[in-house]
């Protein structure tokens, strides 16, 4: 029986991405495979729960996590749960009362102030979903807490949306456990007066709720290397996607990237063209039904490049893919971040990369169905006879794109 490994680790820890061995990786196809097992570890929990999420939505998936948060809150264990102000505009209703009068305690990422209000940093949001229950699970990916058939935009659907997440166990659950309690502190500053900061967290972690260590079961819990990715504005802006690059780079096989909103810079686009001409077997699998217009158009804008490269592009349609994954040889990454300038340049994100022959397999299998299922593949020869409306879209949508890459001040990067 292996030996119960416990770290504690400084609440500033660098959170540097370190691959390490002894992970179990389980990956979670789509809401109906994640949510019961998130209520479970949940249900499980005795200590301490931290969960983020962009979207919180309060329909029947969301309800039944509401209530396990609500439930571990009265048996005593300590609940922290953060949203994003944009994503979650809305925070009242039953689940919501549920949780306030359990004891969870609530935090917003930037809460809106006003709809129409311009200015850059509306743009830098909470995109990350994770949950860490105890210090010894963790859960990342890009499953918001929201029902696989429906849609805060367009309602109920006909078919479950295509995402991902996965539970971890091992020594990388120490950077997500830091990563959360060190956002939730900052939030409990920011979001009020420090003296009500104090006094909300007295009796948690000294002034503010600073902690001075945040504990963590590391123990080796299986065989797979891995390590957690973030994404923020400070000491990791690019660290996503230098992994991305670097496992595009080493590639001698296939890459298959399946992702919700597709528009790279030009390393991204460079590093996919040079695989290609190696022989490597390139595969996109992106939004075919239409989610939000200006993305779906700006990306379509970039098909004919990458099909004249010998780059396969399919488009999902069964449903929306919300997917952030990537299969490229035995490397594998599953998490929130987008290949756009969003994600890339402005958003916090959270992507765990791994190296296992059978994870990666299995990320490819199912990816491969959900291609069989619902994909239809893009053909040279009729992209470039569609329509001349849908051109002069692809062109509005990517000269208002790049003109976003511009105001973020990071054009030139990207």
């Amino acid at each position: 029986m292996t030996e119960r490994r416990i770290v504690s680790l400084p609440w500033y820890e660098s959170l540097r991405p370190r691959l390490a061995a002894g992970h179990e990786v389980v990956l979670l196809d789509s809401g109906a495979g994640y949510f019961p097992v998130l209520e479970r570890a949940i249900d499980a929990a005795r200590e301490r729960i931290f969960a983020e999420t962009y979207i919180f939505e309060p329909d029947e998936s969301g309800r039944r996590i509401a209530d396990s948060l609500a439930r571990a809150a009265e048996r005593g264990v300590s609940v922290h749960l953060v949203v994003d102000g944009f994503g979650t505009p809305r925070r009242a209703g039953p689940a919501w009362q549920r949780m306030f009068d359990a004891g969870v305690r609530i935090e917003v990422f930037r809460p809106e102030r006003s709809r129409f209000e311009i200015r850059r940093r509306r743009l830098r949001r909470l995109h990350r979903k994770l949950v860490v229950v105890d210090g010894a699970v963790a859960f990342v990916g890009g499953i918001n807490l929201l029902d696989d058939l429906y849609d805060p935009n367009h309602g109920r659907l006909d078919e479950p949306r295509l995402d991902f997440a996965v539970r971890v166990r091992g020594p990388l659950v120490a950077a997500v456990h830091v990563a959360a309690q060190r956002l939730w502190w900052e939030l409990a500053v920011v979001n009020r007066p420090f003296w009500r900061a104090q006094q909300a967290q007295e009796g948690e972690a000294g002034p503010a709720g600073l902690p001075e260590r945040v504990d963590s079961d590391v123990t080796p819990s299986g065989p797979v290397r891995a390590a957690l990715m973030l994404r923020d504005n400070f000491r990791h802006r690019r660290t996503i996607e230098r992994a991305y690059l670097r496992a595009i780079g080493r590639a001698r096989r296939e890459v298959l990237i399946a992702n919700a909103y597709f528009f790279p810079g030009a390393r991204f686009r460079r590093a996919l063209l040079a695989a290609a001409r190696r022989g490597v077997r390139v595969r996109l699998l992106l939004q075919g039904r239409v989610e939000y217009r200006l993305q779906y158009y700006a990306s379509q804008a970039l098909y004919d490049e990458f099909l004249r490269a010998g780059i396969e592009i399919v488009e999902y349609r069964k449903s929306f893919l919300h997917a952030k994954v990537a299969a490229i040889d035995d490397w594998v990454t599953v998490g929130s971040s987008n290949i756009d300038p969003f994600s890339l340049l402005l958003g916090r994100e959270a992507n765990v990369v791994a190296i296992d022959r059978g994870l990666a397999g299995e990320l490819r299998d199912r990816l491969e169905r959900a291609i069989d299922e619902g994909g239809v593949a893009i053909a040279i020869d009729s992209h470039v006879r569609r329509p001349w409306h849908v051109r002069l879209m692809n062109r509005f949508a990517l000269a208002m794109l790049r003109l976003g890459v511009a105001i973020t001040g990071e054009a030139a990067r990207y």
